[in-house]
């Protein structure tokens, strides 16, 4: 089976996971975790799962975290159930444990390995790449969002959404759908908003906060960083990229997450199908995000350097300058990129 052919979760599959779940004696442990440098969907979803599991269990001891510092960037530092959250450093071999947006193992770190030793270890996940490690996959690549699969288990264990658990899986989808703009928002993503949003969440606060707000010093770093766009032909198709580098952070006193948001201005382009974003993780270190309007599958590029994603969003790590690693997206378009199936 490749990658595009891998179906979601099967009924066996839910029944698994519904059973490991109701199997836990009173006062088990569980662990939660989303891979490193979190966005939207991978809080929003183990967040909201994590609210919905403390009402399906009231005695289990829930524990939230993810690789690297504990540092949960804005606008997500607002979200219900953030006193949850615990360093990875503290982390103990839990009863059981879930793992949220994850494409591979290596995007948890060191919680890999807690993951491989724990008796009960579940997967939820939307990314096509995602081969399945866990002991229970439940991987859905027709999911706009992990928190679709999230809610998805939820109601199955019968627990009904309320305000919190409902922000959290609507920050979830609303930022992995690009506020309901991308391609992968179909009718069933628009009924779903519906039933979190008839909770009473405060929709146009959420908004606000997650696309119309930036720091002024953000809004200069994006300045900077769009003012060196690159346009270049790439097979035709036009490339867009851009990078932002640890001197302009220091510059404009940002933090790294102030950037995950520049990936968008820079597919405006409108004579690029492909956009890029290279962005410092540390000295020599970088994080790429990759998108496509519609005619390239960059999950194919990014597995190819190591990452993975979606069809139209995509990225990897890499180590090296901006220069050599713009010369091995380069080397991965000529040799990975596939059309998609318009069909």
């Amino acid at each position: 089976m490749t990658l595009a052919q891998a179906v979601r979760p099967t009924p066996g599959e839910w029944a698994a996971a519904v059973s490991a779940l109701r199997g836990l004696p009173p006062g088990a442990r569980v662990l939660l975790a989303c891979h490193v440098n979190p966005d939207g969907d991978a809080l929003g979803s183990m967040l909201g799962f994590a609210l919905g599991l403390r009402r399906f269990a009231p005695s289990f001891v829930i524990e939230a975290t993810f690789p690297g510092p504990m540092v949960v960037p804005s606008p997500f530092d607002q979200l219900p159930g953030a006193s949850m959250l615990v360093p990875a450093s503290a982390v103990t071999l839990p009863d059981a444990m879930l793992v949220f947006d994850a494409a591979s193992i290596e995007r948890l770190g060191a919680l890999g390995a807690t993951l491989t030793s724990t008796p009960v270890g579940i997967v939820l996940d939307h990314h096509a790449s995602n081969a399945g490690f866990g002991a229970i996959n439940l991987i859905d690549p027709t999911a706009a969002a992990t928190s679709v699969v999230a809610e998805g288990l939820l109601s199955r264990l019968g627990v009904a959404l309320d305000p919190e658990i409902a922000e959290c899986l609507y920050v979830a989808l609303a930022t992995d759908t690009g506020s309901f703009k991308h391609g992968s928002t179909t009718p069933a993503v628009h009924e779903l908003a519906a039933r979190l949003i008839a909770t009473g969440i405060p929709v146009g606060d959420i908004s606000r906060r997650l696309f119309d707000t930036r720091p002024y010093g953000a809004v200069r770093l994006f300045g900077a960083a769009l003012a060196r766009t690159v346009l270049e032909p790439a097979g035709g198709l036009g490339l867009a990229w851009t990078y932002v580098t640890l001197e302009d952070l220091a510059e404009f006193d940002q933090p790294a997450g102030a950037v995950e948001a520049l990936i968008d201005s820079v597919r405006c382009v409108a004579e690029a199908d492909l956009a890029c974003v290279v962005k410092p993780v540390g000295p020599g270190e970088w994080s790429v995000s990759m998108r496509s309007k519609g005619a390239v599958d960059v999950s194919r590029v990014a597995v190819g350097l190591g990452g993975g994603g979606h069809r139209f969003a995509a990225g990897f790590s890499a180590g090296g300058t901006v220069e050599s690693v713009m010369a091995s997206i380069r080397a991965a378009l000529e040799d990975r990129v596939v059309l998609v199936d318009q069909g």
